[in-house]
């Protein structure tokens, strides 16, 4: 293979990244045995093809390169590690996988079985989503720390503690059994779900790394939903994030401005992919057994009818809202639940009832809790405090579109 410009060598190592970075992972972890270790090996291979593509040039199966370097990196750092029973059958493990052709490899998805080990019950519950976060999707501690409100050192402590534990506890890289699923799904599902809603702030698709994300997160809960078709959840996931998914292309005007749902155009909206989580969660109900995800369908299903039929169901919005924090005893559903209750009881009813930071310290740096301020502090009359909050969450938000938003809404004040 002749050598290829630097440009081209790295974009094609970026597109390698983000489209197989998961598969790539879960591959050499379920091979190595040791997450930690198949990352470090991982990122040796990338950084080798960073060296080698541009001189001599990017091999006709990036995949099958970048494993061969990562397996190679691991025997030699297995073969510095003290010899002994452990260590000569990861020897042997890492030999019998390396004799695939990398003219017809293809490389197997192990993502589903990767995300049920980081399940295993030896793993501590409260970091099993996030640890599926970083090793299945690649998503970094600061990320994952937003998501879950902890701040991104300690996010990283405990992801670094979780994957020490699967090495040490010899945790095996397999779809469980289905009597072993009730212990692990739930959290495999909450690691797909914080997923998806991180890839929220690009709607647009603009920001590639975000698109990809979304659209990971769907394929993953469609391999859930074809190997558990009976799990009520697993449907409801699926209908929860395909119905949030389907509004995207008119979250931006053609400006690229952030629109809210009131007043997005309808005919942007993709009315198969809502027929489709229409379906998935009417099939989901005919269990019986309501749960986290499916309320969060019905959510999204009780918001598009509103647009549709122009009718007033913010009771029943609110009724959802009620059941879904009985549920998760969630702070962030309490604050979108209060924007729900404005509708019903009033504005004051909803300032009330928003949860207070000094219970809740993390909440001082979410910016939906100061955009949700605001917005009802504004709606009360309270200029000056619905300013101060505005301040907060435009200073804690990101993307530059709902910033410009936020700073409309906020510049109204002194018009109203």
């Amino acid at each position: 293979m002749a050598g290829a410009a630097p440009n081209t060598a790295r974009a094609t190592a970026e597109s390698v990244a983000r489209d197989c970075y998961g598969r790539l992972l879960a591959f050499l972890a379920a091979g190595f045995r040791d997450v930690a270790a198949a990352e470090d090996a991982l990122a040796e291979a990338f950084a080798k093809a960073l060296e080698e593509w541009p001189v001599r040039g990017v091999p006709d199966n990036p995949q099958a390169w970048l494993l061969t370097v990562a397996r190679r990196k691991r025997i030699d750092g297995i073969r510095h590690e003290r010899i002994g029973e452990n260590v000569m059958s990861q020897l042997q493990v890492l030999g019998d996988a390396g004799h695939e052709s990398a003219d017809r490899f293809e490389l197997p998805d192990r993502r589903l079985a990767l995300l049920f080990a980081c399940a295993h019950p030896a793993i501590d519950e409260s970091i099993r989503a996030p640890l599926m976060m970083q090793t299945v999707l690649g998503l970094d501690a600061t990320r994952i720390g937003s998501a879950f409100l902890v701040s991104p050192a300690a996010m990283a402590k405990r992801l670094g503690r979780a994957k020490d534990k699967i090495r040490e506890a010899g945790i095996p890289f397999h779809v469980p059994a289905r009597d072993e699923l009730d212990g692990r799904l739930g959290s495999v599902l909450e690691a797909i779900y914080a997923a998806f809603a991180a890839s929220w702030p690009d709607p647009l698709g603009i920001e590639t790394a975000r698109k990809d994300l979304s659209d990971e997160a769907i394929f993953l809960a469609r391999l859930l939903f074809e190997l558990l078709p009976g799990e009520p959840e697993v449907a409801g996931l699926l209908a929860c994030m395909l119905h949030a998914h389907a509004r995207r292309r008119a979250r931006r005007d053609g400006a690229g401005c952030y629109v809210a749902l009131a007043d997005q155009r309808i005919d942007l909206w993709d009315f198969a992919m809502i027929r489709e989580a229409e379906s998935l969660l009417i099939q989901a109900s005919a269990f019986r057994a309501p749960g986290r995800y499916q309320l969060e369908a019905a959510l999204q299903s009780a918001h598009v009818e509103r647009r549709l039929r122009g009718v007033d169901n913010w009771a029943a919005v609110l009724q959802l809202y009620d059941a879904l924090i009985e549920v998760t005893g969630s702070p962030i559903v309490a604050i979108n639940r209060t924007l729900a209750l404005a509708e019903v009881e009033g504005v004051e009813a909803a300032l009330a009832a928003l949860p207070d930071p000094g219970n809740a310290p993390a909440l001082t740096g979410y910016q939906p809790y100061w955009a949700a301020r605001a917005d009802l502090l504004a709606r009360s009359g309270a200029a000056a405090q619905a300013h101060q909050a505005y301040e907060m969450a435009i200073g804690l938000e990101t993307d530059d579109a709902v910033r410009l938003f936020l700073r409309e809404r906020q510049s109204r004040l002194g018009r109203g």
